[in-house]
């Protein structure tokens, strides 16, 4: 695994927390649970990244797992967050966050899966 690669899963935990905050700024009565994942699931992948810089490979398969799971979630979440914007509904901010998340979930995977070298 490439040595840096501890550093961006600290940096996608960061931009989950910051997105969660975000998320939650964005609609305080409504978005809760903006904060509490964003806050939770950004929490633990700081200290994956961390184990990972401690050389701990169980820190790796963690944020592999957590990544994966929650682009699914992020994808699924998306996809319904668009549709309501398309039916009208004022989901724009929302949508475009969750969306944000997927991408950055998406481009952490390849890093996390590659063979180590």
């Amino acid at each position: 695994m490439n040595a840096a690669t501890w550093k961006y899963v600290i940096g996608y935990g960061v931009f989950l927390i910051v997105i969660g905050l975000l998320g939650y700024a964005s609609n305080p009565e409504k978005a809760k649970t903006a904060l509490m994942s964003g806050g939770l699931f950004g929490t633990l992948s700081i200290i994956f990244g961390v184990v990972m810089a401690k050389g701990m490979v169980w820190g790796r398969y963690a944020a592999m797992v957590t990544a994966s799971l929650l682009a699914i979630i992020f994808g699924w979440r998306a996809w319904m967050g668009w549709q309501a914007v398309m039916a009208g509904e004022p989901k724009l901010v929302a949508a475009s966050l969750i969306t944000s998340m997927l991408v950055a979930s998406l481009i952490l995977l390849p890093l996390l899966f590659r063979k180590k070298t």
